[in-house]
Order: structure tokens, then C-alpha cells, then sequence
């Protein structure tokens, strides 16, 4: 989520995107996977796979429209079901195995297409594959420990703290941008909301929902911090390479799945590694 630097005096046009109807959705989004977590845990694992699967399609199409790149859809598509899904019973066993079997079904498939933009088509199929549904996999083994579901709620809490208070503290205070040649609309001011917010969101609810101990939470908090930014960031850098705005425009306010899954799909692998290591399940 971009963090604005201003541009105008008024404050509502630099917010840049329809408030009420980002708010909406995402209040909607967030209700559904709060309940989710907090009746069946596992029921996040098919909202993980239905927003991977989503997510995919959305990419493929902003790869085609911006540089005429051809996934290989079909082994993508299934083979990152199998990473999410797999990953309940058998770990990250069951989505290496899957990935590796998907490159090799992705290498299979473009053969039918000849010669021209092989390497090209195959090399993002891969890339689509680790980017969304094996990151979108370790967002899907937070919830297999019998604590799960409140491992997945910190994870969620803390993308969405440092999100939501990087994007207001960059709308009213942002004088300084990060990186003006990636994202002009992220700002110092920004990130400083992102990380004060982050940190405190972090050491309340690892405190709280897990029993961690402060400055683990702190440590969580920090590292949800920098990975959320990175993904926005990452996703910037591949908007701007392939010349388009939004990657859909699935969601109002919003644009598409993937501007809202930037920040974490590289936050769940951070958050899955981070909480096992300082809470071991």
C-alpha cells in the first residue's frame, strides 16, 4: 500500500484512490478472515487459495497486456493449488515438491507454443509461481499449528497496521520520498507510521494472542515492517516495467487483488519464519 507524498492542498485528493469504497471493501475482506481464524482455522487455507488463484490470473493478465508474456497458465494455476494445499499435511516438504513439479509442468506446456519467447514465457511462469502460491503457501502453514489461527491473525494484524498507518502518516506528513523513481507516492513520513505502528501491533499481539514475550513481538513487528514495504516496492517495480497502473480492477477502491496482496504475499514467509523461530509451535 503506497504511502503519498503530497501533491495539492487538499487533503482528500491526496489520498489518491475512492476512501469509501477502499474502506468498505476492506472492512468486508477483514471480517471474513477474522471470522474465518477465529471459527475454523482451516478455512483460511481456501481463502488463501481462492485469493492465489485470483491473484495468478490478474498477473498473467498484466503480464500479457504490458509485455506480451504467455504463462503457462493451466500448470501455474493448478500447480499453486497443490503448493497451498499440500502444504496442511506434509509442511514445505509438500510445496517444494509441489514447485518443483510445477516448473516442470510449466517447461512441459510452453512446448506447444514453439521456439519464439520461450525462455521469456517459461522464466515468468516460474516467477508467478514462487511470487504468488509459494509465498501465498507459508501464509497457509501459519494456520496448521494448533495455535494457528492466532499466529495468521498476528500476521494479518501486523501487514495491515503497518499498511494502513504508512498510508495516513505518508498522506498528512509525507515531504520526503523513499524511492522517487519506484514508487514517487512512498514517503520517509510514511514508513516511519509504517514502523511505529508495526512495532506496537506486533508486541501487543504476539504479547497477547501468543504468549511471546515483548520484544519478540517487537522483532515480528519490525520484520513484518520491512517486508511489507519491500513487497510494495517489488510491486511498483513491476507495474512501472510493465507501464500499468493497477494489476485488475477486482476490488473498488483498490484496483486489483494483487495491489492489495504486495504487501503479503512477502510478509507471509517473513511472518511464518519469524514466529517459528521466536515461538516455536
Amino acid at each position: 500500500m503506497s504511502t503519498d507524498v503530497p501533491d495539492g492542498p487538499a487533503r482528500s485528493s491526496r489520498a489518491g484512490r475512492n476512501l469509501p469504497a477502499a474502506l468498505a471493501v476492506g472492512l468486508l475482506l477483514g471480517a471474513g478472515i477474522v471470522a474465518a481464524l477465529l471459527t475454523y482455522r482451516h478455512s483460511f487455507i481456501g481463502i488463501v487459495a481462492v485469493a492465489a488463484a485470483l491473484s495468478t490470473v490478474e498477473l498473467a493478465g498484466a503480464l500479457r497486456r504490458g509485455s506480451g508474456i504467455r504463462l503457462a497458465l493451466p500448470p501455474v494455476l493448478v500447480g499453486g493449488q497443490a503448493m497451498i494445499w499440500l502444504s496442511w499435511p506434509f509442511g514445505f516438504s509438500g510445496v517444494l515438491v509441489a514447485f518443483a513439479l510445477t516448473t516442470l509442468g510449466c517447461l512441459a506446456w510452453r512446448v506447444r507454443l514453439g521456439v519464439d519467447g520461450y525462455l521469456r514465457d517459461v522464466t515468468a511462469s516460474v516467477f508467478t509461481s514462487s511470487y504468488v502460491s509459494m509465498f501465498a503457501a507459508f501464509a497457509a502453514m501459519l494456520v496448521v499449528p494448533p495455535d494457528g489461527g492466532l499466529r495468521a491473525l498476528c500476521f494479518m494484524i501486523g501487514v495491515v497496521a503497518s499498511d494502513t498507518a504508512g498510508y495516513a502518516s505518508g498522506v498528512f506528513l509525507g515531504r520526503h520520498p523513499m524511492a522517487p523513481r519506484v514508487s514517487p507516492n512512498k514517503s520517509w513520513e510514511g514508513f516511519a507510521g509504517s514502523l511505529t505502528a508495526g512495532v506496537v501491533s506486533g508486541a501487543l499481539s504476539v504479547s497477547l494472542l501468543l504468549g511471546g514475550t515483548w520484544w519478540a513481538g517487537v522483532l515480528f513487528g519490525l520484520a513484518v515492517v520491512c517486508s511489507s514495504t519491500l513487497g510494495d516496492l517489488m510491486e511498483s517495480l513491476i507495474k512501472r516495467d510493465l507501464d500499468i497502473k493497477d494489476m485488475g480492477t477486482l476490488l473498488p477502491g483498490h484496483g486489483g487483488l494483487m495491489d492489495r496482496m504486495d504487501s503479503l504475499l512477502p510478509s507471509a514467509v517473513v511472518a511464518w519464519g519469524t514466529l517459528f523461530w521466536l515461538i516455536p509451535g
